[in-house]
This record gives structure tokens, sequence and C-alpha cells, in this order.
């Protein structure tokens, strides 16, 4: 059986480090939207050439596209294993598009890390990130000296002004209170509190995985 999870939280949730760390430990590849919608551009696929048009006038990709590039990053052969996803779906018609493409497939459990908006401003307003890959500090890794994953070094984000970061938690909201509803009737779905340390998250996050995988309706799909 494999192992499908998805995982959904605001900015700042830590959902980015909880996935790759979990990834890693289960062998299967860490999906996110920014990478694969740049892997898709760089080899040149029909959708990631409709990709850089978008792109290339500064306009958001739309929903048709980045399913697209999502079911294509999802049939490769490392995937049939099972994966983890980051940043998609971001709206109930990404999902649903998303349930499209799992049919036939092991059931997705779906896990929402959740943390109080004044810990997600306090985390943003001084978050760190490389300014050479973009890579994101740990949450709760205060450290500004180099990057874990390329050397560089630590900058606090120019855009990460308790102002910005209002605006960006409110869009998130206002975009995402629909999908976790989307989610919640499931058997698969659990929430994780992620205003903890980043073990206890992990521990928290492999326990909520088992829990939804073993249920008695695990199988069930919308």
């Amino acid at each position: 059986m494999s192992l499908n999870l998805l995982m959904l939280g605001p900015p700042g949730a830590g959902k980015g480090t909880q996935a790759e760390r979990f990834a890693r430990t289960r062998g299967i590849p860490k999906i996110s939207t920014g990478d694969i919608l740049r892997e898709a551009v760089h080899a040149d696929t029909p959708v990631g050439r409709r990709a850089k048009v978008i792109m290339d006038r500064g306009e958001l990709v739309n929903d048709a596209v980045m399913i697209g590039i999502v079911r294509e990053r999802l049939e490769r052969d490392d995937a049939r294993g099972g994966f983890v996803l980051d940043g998609f779906p971001r709206t109930v018609a990404q999902a649903s598009a998303l349930d499209e493409i799992m049919v036939g497939r092991d059931p997705l459990i779906v896990i929402d890390i959740t943390v109080p908006e004044a810990e997600l401003v306090r985390r943003l307003s001084t978050r760190m990130i490389c300014e050479s890959c973009g890579a994101n500090a740990p949450v709760g890794d205060g450290s500004s000296g180099t990057c874990a994953r390329c050397g560089g070094r630590m900058v606090q984000r120019a855009d990460d002004n308790q102002a910005v970061v209002l605006e960006r938690l409110k869009v998130y909201h206002r975009q995402s209170e629909p999908l976790v509803e989307y989610y919640r009737v499931r058997p698969t779905f659990r929430s994780v509190n992620g205003a903890q340390p980043p073990d206890r998250v992990a521990a928290d996050l492999i326990a909520a995985i088992e829990a939804a995988g073993s249920g008695p309706s695990a199988g069930a799909q919308r």
C-alpha cells in the first residue's frame, strides 16, 4: 500500500519543513508546486510551455495548467509508491481535480497543521531565508547563519513585515477555509497542532498519519 499524503497549513506553520522531513524518512518524493512548476518549464513539456507563457506575462498560473503539471508529476514512477504534496491543491476546484487523478490509487491522507495567528505573525516576521537558493530556515530555528541546503547566507525576507504578513494570512484563510471544509468530512483527515517544537510536531504528524491510514473507512474517497 502506498502512502499518499497531502499537507495543509498556513504560511509559517512549518508544513514545508515537516513535509520534507517526512518524505525523506519514508523514501517518497516531496512534491511542491513551486518545484514542479520550475521543473515543467525547464523540461519544456507542453504544460510547462503553457505555464511559461503565463508567468512571462507576470500572471498567476491558472487551475487548468497547475492541475496538468501535478497530473504529470504524479504519473512518474517515483510517485507510484506514495508522495507528499505541499502547496497543492489551493482551491476546491483543484481538490476536485486531484480526486480524479487519485482514482485507482490508495486513499489520500490529509493533514492540516494548525497554528494560532499571533504565533504565525511572530514566526513570519522573524523568518530567515537563504539569499542564494531561497530556502526557509526551519520553523523554530532563529539562526541567521548558513543555509542547510546550499551553504548560502541566511537573511530576513524584505517583505516579511507585519502588515504584509497579516495580509498574506488573510488571503490564506479566505482561500483555505473552503478547502479544509472540503476535506474535513473524510475519515482520512486529521489536524495536528503546529504550535509545538518541530520534533513534537513530527511525532504527532506520524501518529495522525498512522491513525488516518488505519481507520475502518480509510479507503473511502469522495
